[in-house]
């Protein structure tokens, strides 16, 4: 099941946690997780990792995914969000955020290489990472928890945890480790169709789920965000306003929709319209209008970015640069 999220009772329980939030203690999780290391962490206190409600693979990874041709593929809605792969030698690959919302995790390999495709929508983070650590392939699940509202992930193979937006252990065994980020980046269905005609989506994949429904309606137009007491973002930016980060910069997504396209800073991040938000509507396919990114070098290759809510680069990148207009 998704996090559990009903927007008219979010205050009351948000107001709750934060006046007395519960002590988040190692040897509470010991027994769902008896083989993680929690004497090795970079976590400053147990009390920053909260439940997200679900338990350990509540929401359940997909893995090797089955894809067909987007000619033949599921009745999306044109401005429906997708997260694009296109890595050399094989057809682009498209993964539906109408099953991500529901998983969370794909772990998947295009041209043998192992890749993780993620979606945090409490962040509205989406990456997709290099499985491979050190000459290991991992593999990778829900823990359940969030720290900053953001997912933490974890590897089955030493089970330990991994911060998402960060793509960094953050507890265990290999606490300290980072995965590559890949360059990714979610536009809408139509718009990956007529840029990749041969392309390949993922397909229903084969659970009980309300795939297309947004279980978290209204949440990105709400004030504050989902178990969230850190600071709010500079320059009076709205905590979940998106914005686009490239390393430990960002530019607010209506900087970047007003000017069509920016070169700053080595890059030229371009916005075109054609998505649909996935946290706006209780159907996906009907979300207000949020626009597609592209980011890319002065070579023209596409560069590793996020596309997420003000709030949570503010919380993991507190020394990053705030691309505002002068």
């Amino acid at each position: 099941m998704p996090r559990p999220f009903l927007p008219v009772a979010l205050a009351a329980l948000q107001s709750a946690l934060l006046a007395a939030p519960a002590p988040a203690e190692p040897p509470f999780w010991r027994s769902e997780w008896p083989n993680t290391d929690f004497a090795t962490t970079t976590v400053d206190s147990w009390t920053e990792i909260l439940s997200g409600g679900p338990p350990r693979d509540g929401i359940p990874a997909l893995d090797g995914p089955v894809f067909v041709p987007a000619a033949d593929g599921p009745p999306l809605g044109d401005r429906e969000p997708v997260i694009v792969l296109d890595l050399p030698g094989v057809p682009a690959r498209a993964y539906p955020i109408r099953y991500l919302t529901w998983h969370e995790i794909v772990n998947d390999t295009v041209a043998d290489v192992p890749v993780a495709v993620t979606f945090c929508p409490l962040c509205n983070s989406a990456l997709v990472f290099h499985r491979r650590v050190d000459g290991r392939d991992l593999s990778f699940g829900v823990t359940g928890k969030l720290r900053n509202s953001d997912m933490v992930m974890y590897d089955r193979e030493t089970e330990s945890w991994w911060q998402q937006a960060l793509g960094e252990a953050i507890v265990g065994e290999l606490t300290g480790a980072r995965l590559t980020q890949l360059p990714s980046w979610m536009e809408g269905w139509a718009q990956f169709r007529a840029a990749h005609p041969d392309g390949m989506v993922m397909a229903e994949p084969d659970w009980d789920r309300r795939y297309g429904t947004n279980p978290y309606a209204g949440y990105d137009s709400l004030a504050k965000p989902f178990l969230y007491n850190g600071e709010m973002p500079p320059h009076g930016i709205p905590p979940l306003a998106r914005v686009v980060r490239v390393g430990d910069r960002a530019w607010p997504l209506p900087r970047l929709a007003e000017a069509g396209e920016i070169s700053e800073a080595g890059v030229t991040i371009s916005w075109t319209a054609g998505q649909a938000s996935a946290l706006d509507n209780g159907e996906i396919a009907k979300g207000r209008e949020v626009g597609s990114i592209r980011v890319r070098d002065a070579s023209g290759a596409d560069v590793p970015h996020d596309l997420m809510f003000a709030f949570a680069f503010h919380a993991f990148y507190p020394e990053g640069e705030w691309m505002v207009a002068e």
